[in-house]
């Protein structure tokens, strides 16, 4: 009678995955062992293979397997940028072609136009600027060039075949030294502005070249400045005058005090968001007059002036409409004339900050005694970038 043996359990396993895909442990382990020492097979074993591991998806998700995990990502090193294109130039090998600006203006009251012409060289270190005008038949006149730095420039005329020259440079920071000269007339001024201390009180002493007398002497403070100079009155006598400005607060508003060739004169502003009154008294010819300004709105201001030693007046409305558009109109009694003008672009800006880089100003003129000779005038003043 064959025995029946009772069927004995699998060993447990483990099996344990590598980073590579293709390589990993399995670990089994015999309950008898201790019952059968000496078998090799019924003892501990460990099983390496570097076959392929199998199917995930068909092992049994028992706690003694473990599913393989991914590998991990190889680090990633960081690439350096390229380095930057050099800049081409408008023909292959040559530098970048300077930004040239140019700045054309016509005035229908002289029928002239005026050309300018500028480009900056050497990364901006020099400028070079060219100007002349034109009549409407196309004759030029007054053709300048000119090679401007921040201590150096020469303007040279082309029909006066003449320069005038310029320089200046610092020695510290408290000492200033400038230079003008006339090439063809062989005269010019040197001056020396000192700092003392602080840049608000200045020491300035100008001397004409060749020297002829004395150098002139102006010393500028935070209230105004006081001036010596040497005129020469005849053709032998030479005389030291003294001209100055002086400013202060006084109540509300600012006095000023200018003294020149023996007159004086005494001037008074008031001014807040409102209104501004300036009085104003010339010694020694006791003449007087002022000026009132009246600002309605942020776009609407009257301003109206009188002098009651001549009994002359003007006044001038002003409406503007952002900073591009402007109306004014006025009235002067010296010269008896009307007059009322559009401004298309800011008036005392540059044409770059206008629409278009152009500013166009309109203006009529009205005669009282002549209103038939009234006269339309426009200037036009345009800019191009290449």
């Amino acid at each position: 009678m064959d025995l029946i043996q009772p069927q004995r359990e699998a060993p447990p396993s483990l099996t344990i995955f590598g980073p590579n895909p293709n390589f990993f442990l399995i670990f089994q382990n015999n309950p008898k062992r201790h019952q059968m020492p000496n078998k090799l097979n019924e003892q501990n074993t460990i099983s390496i293979s570097t076959s392929h591991p199998p199917n995930p998806t068909m092992v049994d998700a028992s706690p003694q397997t473990l599913t393989p995990l991914p590998s991990p990502a190889a680090p990633s090193v960081a690439q350096p940028p390229p380095p930057p294109s050099p800049p081409k130039g408008f023909i292959a090998g040559l530098p970048r072609r300077p930004a040239v600006r140019v700045t054309s203006e016509y005035d229908s009251d002289t029928q002239l136009f005026l050309h300018k012409a500028s480009c900056k060289l050497f990364e901006g270190f020099a400028k070079l600027k060219l100007s002349f005008q034109n009549n409407r038949e196309g004759e030029i006149s007054y053709p300048q060039i000119g090679f401007l730095t921040k201590y150096l420039s020469v303007l040279y005329d082309l029909e006066d075949r003449n320069a005038l020259v310029k320089g200046s440079f610092d020695v510290g920071r408290l000492l200033q030294f400038k230079s003008t000269h006339d090439v063809k007339a062989q005269q010019g001024e040197a001056a020396v502005i000192a700092s003392l201390g602080d840049p608000l009180y200045k020491l300035e002493l100008v001397s004409t070249t060749p020297a002829e007398g004395l150098p002139r002497a102006t010393f500028r403070f935070p209230h105004g400045e006081i001036m010596l100079e040497e005129k020469q009155e005849d053709e032998v006598k030479r005389v030291l005058s003294i001209n100055g400005i002086l400013k202060g607060q006084l109540m509300n508003g600012v006095c000023t005090a200018q003294y020149k060739d023996n007159d004086l004169n005494l001037r008074y502003c008031y001014k807040d968001e409102e209104m501004t009154f300036i009085p104003t008294i010339s010694l020694p010819s006791n003449a007087v007059s002022f000026a009132f300004k009246r600002r309605f709105s942020p776009f609407d201001k009257l301003s109206y002036s009188y002098n009651l030693d001549s009994n002359y007046w003007n006044t001038v409305y002003k409406h503007t409409v952002g900073k591009d558009l402007k109306f004014k109109a006025g009235y002067d009694s010296e010269v008896r004339l009307g007059w009322a003008s559009l401004w298309v672009g800011d008036e005392d800006g540059k044409a770059k900050t206008a629409p278009m880089k152009m500013k166009v100003q309109f203006m009529v003129q009205v005669p009282q005694d002549d209103i038939g000779s009234s006269m339309l005038m426009f200037r036009v003043k345009k800019r191009w970038d290449f």
